[in-house]
């Protein structure tokens, strides 16, 4: 894997984290669970596109970088709508007029989840 693939990946790590502890925490931050498990998903699909040589442009839109990624292989194929809801959602939460709750948090962590597991089947870390 590039060294900037690595450098995307731990970016992604973090995120993980974080949305995983804060859903985890009393009281949670709904909000900050959704955000950092877009953030998550964002940054992995950015260290594969860089290790699969693929240039893209500053975006947040999952539905966009999956289109990327799917130019160049299938395996996300199946999360495409989902991944097209994480991204609505994990932008939306975070202004005034959007009140998040556990579930939507928790749909954003399962997604997150499923993305990492068909990411580590898929490329594994070197």
């Amino acid at each position: 894997m590039k060294q900037l693939a690595k450098e995307w990946l731990n970016k992604a790590d973090e995120d993980f984290r974080v949305a995983e502890r804060e859903l985890a925490a009393e009281p949670p931050a709904f909000s900050a669970v959704c955000f950092h498990a877009q953030q998550a998903v964002e940054k992995a699909m950015k260290a594969l596109l860089v290790d699969l040589g693929v240039d893209f442009p500053r975006t947040h839109d999952l539905k966009f970088l999956q289109d990327l990624i799917k130019s160049k292989t299938p395996v996300f194929n199946d999360l495409e709508e989902a991944l097209v809801n994480l991204s609505v959602s994990a932008v939306e939460v975070r202004y005034p007029g959007s009140k998040p709750d556990r579930q939507l948090a928790e749909k954003a962590v399962d997604v997150m989840r499923e993305f990492f597991d068909i990411f580590s089947e898929n490329f594994p870390r070197e």
